[in-house]
């Protein structure tokens, strides 16, 4: 049974944090299922906090969730086990060979030493860095340590990576290759949870979309139905007015700009607008969907940094 059949990969409900009297999160309320996930929200929405109640790092001052099946306060351990971790900040051991640093994570994970060995070997050329794999962490560029993280992060083949802001500090080059090595996990049978303010990151490589403002829950749901639209530009000869009038007699919200309408409504508004024009007989310049990308949507309903 997939962690999605058997009630979703993570699931909560009215989970929430506090440091004191600072409360991180609020009641949250969702569920996600098998895939690559998007955690998105500007610096200080919750993002990290969430990470690690759902890792059981931090325990829950409300509700409760699961992750794998897994309760998080009570079965941490058990949790643990299959599931790996890339943080946000750097944490590596500089005076250790990469070699050495991913064979001592396999082996933290249970993994025997011989095996330990090849699984490193293994993932190290995964992520790019066969060549470098005994050089010191310490001679490591930015990119090379975020690799080796996301070595560590994989190497005992967990069913479910955290990645905490995955592409922080790195060039346009290695982020690109960073985005590409996320959406490849998928096809080892790895479930990403994916956390970034970066929105354009998660639209390259994420299929289902949690956005956190203020420690809530925005939206959540597939990336296609967050950013797909049925908002509609249309440019036509002659006057708007009659045209607007009978738009809104029919529920449609209606958006003027210049000599082009945003028309949205709840039903389909292309055949809306097939049907007016023919009612009213004005002509069609130009007709095309509006897409919206996640920025728009933060914009729309959060407070985006």
């Amino acid at each position: 049974m997939t962690a999605a059949a058997a009630g979703g990969l993570i699931s909560t409900s009215r989970l929430g944090h506090a440091y004191g009297e600072i409360v991180a999160l609020h009641h949250l309320d969702f569920e996600v299922p098998d895939g690559r996930i998007g955690l998105v929200g500007a610096n200080g929405a919750g993002k990290s906090t969430l990470i690690k109640v759902l890792l059981g790092i931090l325990s829950p001052t409300d509700g409760n969730a699961t992750v794998l099946g897994h309760d998080v306060q009570r079965d941490p351990i058990g949790l643990r086990a299959r599931v790996g971790y890339m943080p946000e900040e750097s944490c590596l051991p500089l005076s250790q060979t990469a070699a050495d640093f991913t064979v001592y994570a396999a082996e933290l994970a249970g993994i025997p030493t011989k095996a330990a060995r090849q699984r490193a070997s293994d993932v190290l050329t995964l992520v790019g860095l066969h060549e470098e794999r005994f050089r010191y962490l310490g001679e490591f560029s930015t990119g090379m340590k975020q690799r080796a993280m996301l070595a560590q992060a994989i190497v005992h083949d967990p069913e479910l990576v955290f990645l905490d802001e995955p592409t922080a500090g790195l060039d346009p080059e290695g982020r690109a290759e960073m985005l590409e090595l996320i959406a490849r996990l998928g096809d080892f049978g790895i479930n990403v949870l994916v956390s970034s303010h970066v929105l354009t990151d998660i639209e390259s490589t994420c299929d289902w979309v949690v956005m956190l403002d203020g420690g809530r829950v925005l939206r959540t749901g597939p990336l296609s139905g967050i950013t797909g639209s049925d908002t509609v530009d249309v440019e036509l000869f002659g006057t708007h007015d009659v045209v607007i009038e009978h738009l809104q007699s029919r529920g449609a919200t209606v958006e003027v700009r210049g000599k082009v309408l945003r028309i949205s409504s709840e039903e389909d508004s292309f055949d809306m607008i097939r049907d007016v024009l023919a009612e009213t007989g004005v002509g069609m310049r130009r007709l095309s969907q509006s897409a919206r990308t996640l920025e728009d949507v933060f914009l729309a309903e959060g407070n985006v940094e």
